[in-house]
Protein backbone atom coordinates (compact mmCIF):
# COMPACT_ATOMS: atom_id res chain seq x y z
CA UNK A 1 0.00 0.00 0.00
CA UNK A 2 3.01 2.30 0.83
CA UNK A 3 5.22 1.32 -2.36
CA UNK A 4 4.69 1.63 -6.12
CA UNK A 5 4.74 -2.04 -6.67
CA UNK A 6 2.56 -2.49 -4.14
CA UNK A 7 -0.37 -0.18 -5.47
CA UNK A 8 0.71 -1.12 -9.46
CA UNK A 9 -0.40 -4.87 -7.83
CA UNK A 10 -3.65 -3.42 -5.80
CA UNK A 11 -5.09 -2.15 -9.28
CA UNK A 12 -4.15 -4.92 -11.51
CA UNK A 13 -6.43 -6.80 -8.72
CA UNK A 14 -9.20 -4.48 -9.02
CA UNK A 15 -9.50 -4.69 -12.35
CA UNK A 16 -9.28 -8.48 -12.71
CA UNK A 17 -11.35 -9.05 -9.92
CA UNK A 18 -14.25 -6.93 -11.98
CA UNK A 19 -13.50 -9.00 -15.06
CA UNK A 20 -13.86 -12.36 -13.42
CA UNK A 21 -17.39 -11.57 -12.03
CA UNK A 22 -18.76 -10.86 -15.67
CA UNK A 23 -19.78 -13.34 -18.30
CA UNK A 24 -19.16 -12.37 -22.14
CA UNK A 25 -23.50 -12.58 -22.07
CA UNK A 26 -23.62 -10.26 -18.96
CA UNK A 27 -22.65 -7.52 -21.47
CA UNK A 28 -23.93 -8.67 -24.85
CA UNK A 29 -21.18 -10.77 -26.30
CA UNK A 30 -21.73 -13.96 -28.07
CA UNK A 31 -19.45 -16.91 -26.61
CA UNK A 32 -19.23 -19.63 -29.24
CA UNK A 33 -19.06 -22.51 -26.57
CA UNK A 34 -14.94 -22.65 -26.47
CA UNK A 35 -13.61 -23.36 -23.38
CA UNK A 36 -12.35 -20.45 -21.03
CA UNK A 37 -8.64 -20.76 -19.12
CA UNK A 38 -10.00 -17.65 -16.88
CA UNK A 39 -13.50 -17.15 -15.49
CA UNK A 40 -15.15 -13.53 -16.83
CA UNK A 41 -14.11 -10.94 -19.47
CA UNK A 42 -11.03 -11.68 -21.45
CA UNK A 43 -8.87 -8.71 -21.61
CA UNK A 44 -9.22 -8.55 -25.55
CA UNK A 45 -13.10 -8.10 -24.82
CA UNK A 46 -12.72 -5.51 -21.74
CA UNK A 47 -10.87 -3.46 -24.22
CA UNK A 48 -13.24 -3.81 -27.14
CA UNK A 49 -16.15 -2.65 -24.51
CA UNK A 50 -14.10 0.19 -23.48
CA UNK A 51 -13.11 1.71 -26.64
CA UNK A 52 -9.47 0.83 -26.00
CA UNK A 53 -6.72 -0.86 -27.85
CA UNK A 54 -5.62 -4.49 -25.87
CA UNK A 55 -2.12 -3.08 -25.05
CA UNK A 56 -3.20 -0.01 -23.63
CA UNK A 57 -5.72 -2.18 -21.61
CA UNK A 58 -3.17 -4.39 -20.50
CA UNK A 59 -0.71 -1.68 -19.95
CA UNK A 60 -3.31 -0.11 -17.13
CA UNK A 61 -3.31 -3.42 -15.76
CA UNK A 62 0.09 -4.25 -15.22
CA UNK A 63 0.76 -0.86 -13.74
CA UNK A 64 2.69 0.38 -16.60
CA UNK A 65 0.41 3.56 -17.80
CA UNK A 66 -0.21 6.33 -14.77
CA UNK A 67 -1.95 8.91 -17.20
CA UNK A 68 -5.20 6.98 -17.75
CA UNK A 69 -7.84 9.98 -18.80
CA UNK A 70 -11.27 10.79 -17.07
CA UNK A 71 -12.96 9.50 -20.38
CA UNK A 72 -11.06 6.34 -20.26
CA UNK A 73 -11.47 5.41 -16.59
CA UNK A 74 -15.20 6.38 -17.54
CA UNK A 75 -15.62 3.75 -19.96
CA UNK A 76 -13.56 1.12 -17.99
CA UNK A 77 -16.25 1.58 -15.01
CA UNK A 78 -19.10 1.58 -17.42
CA UNK A 79 -17.39 -1.57 -19.28
CA UNK A 80 -17.34 -3.15 -15.81
CA UNK A 81 -20.38 -2.14 -14.33
CA UNK A 82 -19.16 -0.13 -11.05
CA UNK A 83 -21.10 1.36 -8.89
CA UNK A 84 -20.00 4.64 -7.89
CA UNK A 85 -17.57 3.42 -4.94
CA UNK A 86 -15.74 1.37 -7.25
CA UNK A 87 -15.71 4.56 -9.97
CA UNK A 88 -14.07 6.60 -7.13
CA UNK A 89 -11.70 3.57 -5.88
CA UNK A 90 -10.61 2.47 -9.71
CA UNK A 91 -9.59 6.84 -10.21
CA UNK A 92 -7.67 6.60 -6.75
CA UNK A 93 -5.76 2.95 -7.41
CA UNK A 94 -5.10 4.30 -11.11
CA UNK A 95 -3.51 7.86 -10.48
CA UNK A 96 -1.26 7.12 -7.56
CA UNK A 97 0.41 10.62 -7.59
CA UNK A 98 -3.03 12.16 -7.67
CA UNK A 99 -3.99 10.03 -4.47
CA UNK A 100 -0.54 10.55 -2.78
CA UNK A 101 -1.38 13.95 -2.65
CA UNK A 102 -3.68 13.74 -0.05
CA UNK A 103 -3.78 15.32 3.42
CA UNK A 104 -1.07 12.63 5.42
CA UNK A 105 -2.05 14.39 9.05
CA UNK A 106 -2.65 12.13 11.45
CA UNK A 107 -6.39 12.25 12.50
CA UNK A 108 -5.51 10.74 16.27
CA UNK A 109 -7.80 13.12 18.34
CA UNK A 110 -11.39 13.63 18.68
CA UNK A 111 -12.83 17.31 18.11
CA UNK A 112 -14.01 18.94 21.54
CA UNK A 113 -17.14 19.45 19.25
CA UNK A 114 -17.29 15.62 18.42
CA UNK A 115 -17.07 14.73 21.88
CA UNK A 116 -19.61 16.74 23.03
CA UNK A 117 -21.88 15.57 20.51
CA UNK A 118 -21.07 12.17 21.96
CA UNK A 119 -21.62 12.77 25.35
CA UNK A 120 -24.98 14.46 24.67
CA UNK A 121 -26.58 11.86 22.95
CA UNK A 122 -27.66 9.42 26.02
CA UNK A 123 -30.03 7.59 24.44
CA UNK A 124 -28.27 6.98 20.50
CA UNK A 125 -24.84 4.37 20.81
CA UNK A 126 -22.38 6.02 18.78
CA UNK A 127 -18.73 6.47 18.44
CA UNK A 128 -16.03 9.10 16.96
CA UNK A 129 -13.69 6.73 14.32
CA UNK A 130 -10.44 7.78 12.52
CA UNK A 131 -9.59 6.96 9.13
CA UNK A 132 -8.06 3.38 10.20
CA UNK A 133 -10.99 2.48 12.09
CA UNK A 134 -9.66 3.29 15.30
CA UNK A 135 -11.86 4.30 18.22
CA UNK A 136 -11.34 8.19 18.45
CA UNK A 137 -14.01 7.83 21.46
CA UNK A 138 -17.47 6.90 22.21
CA UNK A 139 -20.41 7.49 24.82
CA UNK A 140 -21.62 5.18 27.46
CA UNK A 141 -24.12 3.30 24.89
CA UNK A 142 -22.18 2.95 22.29
CA UNK A 143 -19.23 1.43 24.05
CA UNK A 144 -21.88 -1.04 26.25
CA UNK A 145 -23.05 -1.58 22.69
CA UNK A 146 -20.06 -2.75 21.11
CA UNK A 147 -17.06 -3.36 23.22
CA UNK A 148 -18.43 -3.61 27.02
CA UNK A 149 -15.37 -5.83 27.79
CA UNK A 150 -13.10 -3.40 26.87
CA UNK A 151 -11.68 -0.14 29.39
CA UNK A 152 -14.10 2.32 28.52
CA UNK A 153 -11.17 5.10 28.80
CA UNK A 154 -9.09 3.01 26.31
CA UNK A 155 -10.08 4.90 23.33
CA UNK A 156 -8.04 7.81 25.08
CA UNK A 157 -4.44 5.84 24.77
CA UNK A 158 -3.20 5.51 21.46
CA UNK A 159 -1.19 3.08 22.74
CA UNK A 160 -4.00 0.80 22.85
CA UNK A 161 -6.78 2.19 21.17
CA UNK A 162 -9.42 -0.18 20.10
CA UNK A 163 -9.80 -0.75 16.41
CA UNK A 164 -13.16 -1.73 14.94
CA UNK A 165 -11.12 -3.79 11.96
CA UNK A 166 -9.29 -5.31 14.58
CA UNK A 167 -12.04 -6.23 16.67
CA UNK A 168 -14.23 -7.41 14.50
CA UNK A 169 -11.74 -10.23 13.19
CA UNK A 170 -9.25 -11.10 16.04
CA UNK A 171 -11.57 -10.69 18.95
CA UNK A 172 -13.34 -13.31 20.36
CA UNK A 173 -16.09 -11.65 22.27
CA UNK A 174 -16.58 -8.96 19.25
CA UNK A 175 -17.03 -12.41 16.68
CA UNK A 176 -20.25 -13.42 19.07
CA UNK A 177 -21.56 -9.79 18.79
CA UNK A 178 -22.66 -10.52 15.17
CA UNK A 179 -24.96 -13.45 14.27
CA UNK A 180 -24.74 -12.34 10.32
CA UNK A 181 -20.96 -12.61 10.64
CA UNK A 182 -20.64 -12.69 6.77
CA UNK A 183 -22.24 -9.49 6.25
CA UNK A 184 -20.79 -7.70 9.13
CA UNK A 185 -16.86 -8.84 7.67
CA UNK A 186 -17.78 -8.19 3.93
CA UNK A 187 -18.62 -4.62 4.79
CA UNK A 188 -15.78 -3.85 6.96
CA UNK A 189 -13.34 -5.24 4.15
CA UNK A 190 -15.13 -3.65 1.46
CA UNK A 191 -14.55 0.10 3.75
CA UNK A 192 -11.44 -0.96 4.44
CA UNK A 193 -10.91 -1.17 1.29
CA UNK A 194 -11.96 2.44 -0.33
CA UNK A 195 -9.53 3.86 3.35
CA UNK A 196 -6.96 2.05 1.50
CA UNK A 197 -7.37 3.61 -2.15
CA UNK A 198 -7.94 6.93 -0.70
CA UNK A 199 -4.36 7.17 1.76
CA UNK A 200 -1.80 4.95 -0.12
CA UNK A 201 0.49 6.79 2.02
CA UNK A 202 -0.49 6.25 5.27
CA UNK A 203 2.05 3.50 7.12
CA UNK A 204 -0.45 2.74 9.86
CA UNK A 205 -3.11 1.82 7.37
CA UNK A 206 -0.99 -0.56 5.66
CA UNK A 207 0.60 -2.19 8.47
CA UNK A 208 -3.02 -2.51 10.08
CA UNK A 209 -3.84 -4.83 6.77
CA UNK A 210 -0.84 -6.84 6.90
CA UNK A 211 -1.90 -7.50 10.51
CA UNK A 212 -5.02 -8.64 9.77
CA UNK A 213 -3.91 -10.57 6.27
CA UNK A 214 -1.47 -12.79 8.39
CA UNK A 215 -3.35 -13.35 11.56
CA UNK A 216 -7.16 -13.73 9.83
CA UNK A 217 -7.63 -16.58 7.05
CA UNK A 218 -11.02 -15.20 6.85
CA UNK A 219 -10.02 -11.49 6.48
CA UNK A 220 -7.51 -12.86 3.98
CA UNK A 221 -9.34 -14.63 2.01
CA UNK A 222 -11.97 -11.55 1.84
CA UNK A 223 -9.75 -9.01 1.07
CA UNK A 224 -8.39 -11.52 -2.09
CA UNK A 225 -11.97 -10.66 -3.75
CA UNK A 226 -11.56 -7.10 -3.40
CA UNK A 227 -14.91 -5.06 -2.11
CA UNK A 228 -14.88 -1.58 -2.11
CA UNK A 229 -18.39 0.18 -0.40
CA UNK A 230 -18.36 3.13 1.66
CA UNK A 231 -21.13 1.02 3.62
CA UNK A 232 -21.90 4.31 5.61
CA UNK A 233 -26.13 3.55 6.28
CA UNK A 234 -27.68 0.21 7.19
CA UNK A 235 -29.12 -2.30 9.39
CA UNK A 236 -27.11 -4.47 11.50
CA UNK A 237 -27.90 -7.37 14.00
CA UNK A 238 -26.60 -8.00 16.86
CA UNK A 239 -26.46 -10.75 19.51
CA UNK A 240 -25.41 -9.03 23.27
CA UNK A 241 -24.62 -11.28 25.92
CA UNK A 242 -26.25 -8.55 28.28
CA UNK A 243 -29.99 -8.14 25.89
CA UNK A 244 -29.92 -10.28 23.61
CA UNK A 245 -31.05 -10.00 19.93
CA UNK A 246 -30.76 -6.02 18.17
CA UNK A 247 -31.36 -4.84 14.98
CA UNK A 248 -30.32 -1.44 14.52
CA UNK A 249 -30.12 0.72 11.57
CA UNK A 250 -26.76 2.72 11.38
CA UNK A 251 -25.60 5.89 9.80
CA UNK A 252 -21.79 7.12 9.12
CA UNK A 253 -21.18 10.65 8.69
CA UNK A 254 -18.12 11.70 8.30
CA UNK A 255 -16.08 15.08 9.05
CA UNK A 256 -15.91 17.90 6.60
CA UNK A 257 -12.41 18.57 7.36
CA UNK A 258 -10.58 16.16 5.37
CA UNK A 259 -9.16 14.19 8.53
CA UNK A 260 -11.30 10.99 7.75
CA UNK A 261 -12.65 11.35 10.76
CA UNK A 262 -16.43 9.88 10.85
CA UNK A 263 -19.63 9.34 13.42
CA UNK A 264 -20.82 6.40 13.92
CA UNK A 265 -24.67 6.31 15.36
CA UNK A 266 -27.29 3.09 15.69
CA UNK A 267 -30.89 3.52 16.24
CA UNK A 268 -33.79 1.49 16.61
CA UNK A 269 -37.42 1.82 15.14
CA UNK A 270 -39.62 3.13 17.72
CA UNK A 271 -41.28 0.46 20.11
CA UNK A 272 -39.32 -2.44 18.62
CA UNK A 273 -38.04 -4.85 20.91
CA UNK A 274 -34.61 -3.40 20.10
CA UNK A 275 -35.89 -0.07 20.89
CA UNK A 276 -37.01 -1.73 24.23
CA UNK A 277 -33.76 -3.50 24.17
CA UNK A 278 -31.21 -0.35 23.97
CA UNK A 279 -33.37 1.04 26.92
CA UNK A 280 -32.43 -2.18 28.99
CA UNK A 281 -28.76 -1.80 27.95
CA UNK A 282 -28.57 1.57 29.09
CA UNK A 283 -30.20 1.11 31.96
CA UNK A 284 -28.14 -1.69 32.65
CA UNK A 285 -24.83 0.62 32.29
CA UNK A 286 -23.26 2.70 34.57
CA UNK A 287 -22.53 6.71 33.53
CA UNK A 288 -19.67 7.89 32.05
CA UNK A 289 -20.21 11.14 31.29
CA UNK A 290 -17.08 12.72 33.44
CA UNK A 291 -14.37 9.93 31.96
CA UNK A 292 -16.26 10.43 28.39
CA UNK A 293 -14.35 14.31 29.40
CA UNK A 294 -10.96 12.90 29.76
CA UNK A 295 -10.89 10.80 26.52
CA UNK A 296 -8.18 12.34 25.38
CA UNK A 297 -5.07 11.49 23.44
Amino acid sequence: MDTTAERVNELGNFLRTRRARLQPQDVGLVSYGARRRVPGLRREELAHLAGVSVAYYTRLEQGLSHNASDGVLDALARALRLDQDERVHLRDLARPARAARRPAERPDRIRPGVRQLLGAMETVPALALGRRFEVLGWNRLGHALLAGHLDFESPGRPADRPNTQRLLFLDPHTRELYPDREQETRRAVASLRVAAGRYPEDRQLAELIGELTMKSTEFSGLWARHPVSNCTFGVKSFHHPLVGDLRLEFEMTHTPDGSGQGLLMFSAAAGSPSEAALRLLAAQSVPERRVLERQRP
